[in-house]
């Protein structure tokens, strides 16, 4: 006779995964450009944050992160006027990549990562 397995471990993968999708979305930044950033966690947020405490925490951490990266590249595009902007620009874009990666991660280990120089205007 075969067992079925209990609803919460199939409820807390199919969270962890919607948690990582959270922070994982933001990387369709790379390929559209100027807000691809924040429309995957915003979607992924606003179509699952009722779903799970969790889901709904991992998409406001990744929300206000990209948002504050997008003011970041905002003053730092004002800069490349003066040319130190360029540097800064490709700095912003590795760590950009380097978190969400690292964010991603964490949400797959069932962990909430705060993102460093983050702006909270989501709460």
């Amino acid at each position: 006779m075969e067992t079925i397995p209990p609803t919460t471990t199939v409820t807390s993968t199919n969270s962890r995964t919607w948690c990582v999708l959270c922070h994982a979305s933001a990387l369709l930044g790379l390929f559209f450009h100027f807000l691809g950033h924040i429309f995957g966690p915003l979607i992924v947020w606003v179509l699952k944050r009722g779903d799970g405490a969790d889901i709904d925490a991992h998409g406001k951490e990744s929300l206000n992160f990209q948002l504050s990266m997008l003011i970041y590249d905002a003053v730092a595009l004002i800069l490349c006027i003066v040319l130190i902007g360029i540097p800064i620009l490709l700095l912003l874009w590795v760590l950009n990549t380097v978190l969400v990666i690292v964010a991603s991660i964490k949400a797959s280990e069932g962990e909430l990562y705060r993102y460093p120089l983050t702006i909270r205007f989501i709460k």
